[in-house]
């Protein structure tokens, strides 16, 4: 009796279940094509307000091609991509109007150039007109401590917002990595879109990551000590991918700096007939005037890295790297040994972090040994450049590695993180000589530094002359013929 009592139940539930699912399919649908008719006089509105404020004093409509960049004055190699892209596209087209929506309100436009061309030797031929933002805090990774991909995800599509309200372009090319960006360009704004993709968003080595339950700077340990909260993680990171996949095939051209991010944006936006390798551009003929004999002026050796002091730059593991080597693998007969981390503080958040290396530092008992240069000029980077022996790299899975490029340019010995950019591009060897080193752990970057040191002056020559020939492939003007080709159907 009580199991048809039960039977009738779930029967009844099913029934009203049932009877619902039309009346919400109708719902469902109304609720749609209202949202497009919303979004299709959204899109009226801002082609009508385009054209009213895009005819130039001679009658004609110039294009305006606009590159979201938040962060345009942080001096990184992102940043460096932008700046070269805008030299680039001033040279060939000439009569358009350039825009950089970025979030440095605190700094004027002039000051934004004139820090480009201290730090990167770059000035653009024409004016650019930036349209400042101020809802950048809706992208930055602390305010959303649980989510974080999502989150700010999510903000970049207000931001957008912020951006296409203040000026509608015709071509817009996303520069920094805000997918979710793309669609609300092209579909509401009406624009042509493209995309510079650095790295992407969410990588099947994230997935694996926390699928073996890996601790990492984005997979907290109480997450990879769980198995249930692995498996939530990992349901959430698939259905994150899925979506971050359908809104980067909306790009109408897309560009990729290297071959580890070519492989993972193949694999999640799927869209092979409109996506080429445009290595970044790196100043490599600036660096050619640097002596390739090791200097005799001091009797030490100097190592210098180069990178932003992001979490995932992994700075701490060169200094725990460089402690080793002086405690264990250096004898008492080498000369002085000294590293500098040379990079840029974006926010709080990273001089917080050169904060903690400091610290990190202290406890190693190697503070005397380890110095940070934060934000220098381009004259002071090519100064330390020229006086090191070893240059370093430890980021794991870095999308290219434009430092990596400037260190061998410039004739220091490179010693890069055996994956990514500089394992599958650039730390590869040309004409059967090898152009540097890799390494991985803690024990194996002491051992390799070491090696390096333990050479002869004649063999530090011979790979700094084969590591300089490589680069060439990775020049402003290598850059300059693959990026215009990439980009021509978005402005013809």
């Amino acid at each position: 009796m009580a199991a048809d009592v039960g039977s009738w139940r779930l029967y009844a539930l099913l029934r009203f279940f049932y009877s619902l699912f039309f009346p919400g399919l109708i719902i469902c649908g109304v609720l749609c094509v209202c949202l497009v008719i919303v979004l299709w006089i959204m899109r009226r509105h801002l082609q009508r307000r385009k054209k009213s404020v895009s005819a130039s004093r001679n009658g004609k409509d110039q294009t305006v091609v606009a590159f979201f960049h938040p962060y345009c004055n942080a001096g990184g190699g992102g940043e460096r991509v932008l700046w070269c892209a805008l030299k680039a596209l001033q040279k060939k087209y000439p009569e358009a109007v350039y825009v950089v929506y970025t979030g440095d309100s605190n700094v004027s436009g002039q000051q934004i150039l004139e820090g480009a061309f201290r730090r990167f030797n770059i000035k653009l031929v024409h004016p650019v007109q930036f349209v400042f933002l101020r809802k950048r805090y809706l992208v930055e990774d602390r305010r959303y401590p649980h989510f974080t991909l999502l989150g700010q995800s999510l903000g970049s599509i207000l931001l957008g917002w912020e951006a296409l309200m203040q000026r509608v372009p015709d071509v817009y090319i996303d520069s920094m990595g805000y997918a979710f960006t793309l669609p609300l360009f092209k579909y509401v704004g009406g624009c042509r879109v493209g995309s510079y993709v650095h790295y992407p968003t969410i990588s099947t080595d994230m997935l694996s990551v926390v699928k073996n339950q890996n601790t990492g700077f984005n997979n907290a340990a109480f997450i990879s000590r769980n198995a249930l909260l692995s498996k939530a993680k990992l349901i959430y990171y698939y259905l994150f991918a899925f979506i971050y996949g359908l809104v980067g095939s909306c790009s109408d051209v897309v560009m990729v700096n290297s071959t580890w991010t070519l492989n993972h944006i193949l694999s999640l936006w799927k869209v092979g007939h409109c996506t080429n390798i445009v290595y970044p551009p790196c100043d490599v003929q600036t660096f050619l005037d640097i002596p390739l004999h090791e200097k005799k002026v001091t009797p030490r050796h100097l190592l210098v890295s180069i990178g932003q002091f992001r979490p995932e730059k992994n700075h701490a593991l060169q200094i725990k790297a460089f402690a080793k080597l002086l405690n264990e693998k250096a004898p008492e007969s080498y000369p002085s040994l000294k590293l500098v981390l040379i990079g840029g503080c974006r926010n709080k958040d990273d001089e917080l972090r050169v904060n903690q290396l400091r610290k990190l530092s202290e406890n190693l008992g190697v503070q005397e040994d380890v110095e940070f240069k934060i934000n220098i000029s381009f004259d002071e980077l090519k100064n330390y450049l020229s006086e090191a022996t070893i240059g370093l790299h430890t980021m794991w899975n870095e999308h290219f590695g434009i430092g990596v490029v400037e260190c061998m340019a410039a004739g220091t010995i490179i010693l890069a993180h055996n994956s990514g950019g500089p394992k599958l591009d650039i730390v590869v060897p040309h004409e059967g000589q090898i152009t540097g080193f890799l390494a991985e752990s803690e024990e194996g970057y002491a051992e390799t530094m070491a090696h390096i040191l333990s050479l002869s002056a004649e063999k530090r020559l011979q790979i700094r002359r084969t590591a300089r020939a490589s680069v060439s492939r990775f020049s402003d003007q290598e850059f300059e013929v693959a990026f215009l080709s990439s980009v021509e159907k978005l402005l013809t």
